[in-house]
């Protein structure tokens, strides 16, 4: 069986992509939760993670002995390894443009990730709000979301990036999550694509077990204080 490393599920970004992968794909899996404490070389966590990542980072995937530490090789392996899935689009032009996507997801959107971190259990209406009115790399940011979704929900016809759940839909779940934290604005269509993607089972059930951690952890809250 698969065996998926992942932080905690209330702020790993990076961790919950190949979780909902699995989860909404019906693909099972071990889950192995190691849990944020600090990202020094001398915390529990980088050494609760040594033995099987090579960067210290999560998610990693573990397949026998095939290792796969990064979110994208992780979707694209499972993609292979589960082609009756069809967690890309069947069509070629509609897979290089989700592939396109999820790179630009992979190393992009830098301003609405830096300053809206992942907080699935906050609801941050206020911080949203001054992030908004003071930061334009957010509202660009946003901006290029609302116009990707739009074109690819109109040109494939909902209720998902390409009509169907691909790894697209995944890659964006953490910031469907981040623009529900923060409230950040936007049009009612792309509102309603987030709680689509909210709702899908994969997503629910991470947010939900992301809810029920109680696990507050000083260094990953910049815009609350300790409850």
């Amino acid at each position: 069986m698969l065996k998926l490393f992942i932080g905690n599920k209330n702020y790993s970004s990076w961790s919950m992509r190949p979780w909902v992968l699995l989860k909404q794909a019906d693909i099972a899996f071990e889950e192995v939760m190691v849990r944020f404490d600090a990202f020094t070389p001398e915390s529990q966590f980088k050494a609760a993670l040594k033995p099987v990542s090579p960067t210290g980072k999560v998610p990693v995937l573990v397949d026998g002995d095939c290792l796969v530490w990064d979110t994208l090789a992780i979707a694209e392996y499972v993609a292979e390894q589960f082609p009756d899935k069809a967690l890309w689009p069947a069509a070629k032009a509609a897979r290089a443009r989700a592939r396109s996507i999820c790179a630009e997801m992979h190393s992009g959107f830098t301003s609405l990730r830096s300053h809206c971190p992942m907080n699935i259990e906050a609801s941050l209406p206020d911080a949203g709000a001054l992030i908004w009115r003071d930061q334009p790399g957010v509202r660009a940011d946003v901006a290029r979301l609302v116009s990707m979704w739009q074109a690819l929900l109109r040109e494939h016809g909902g209720p998902l990036l390409f009509g169907h759940f691909t790894i697209a839909d995944a890659y964006f779940a953490p910031i469907c999550t981040r623009l529900q934290t923060y409230a950040l604005p936007l049009p009612d269509d792309i509102r309603a694509y987030v709680n689509r993607v909210c709702a899908l089972p994969g997503v629910k059930a991470w947010i939900d077990e992301a809810r029920a951690e109680h696990d507050f952890l000083d260094f990953e809250e910049p815009y609350r204080l300790h409850r």
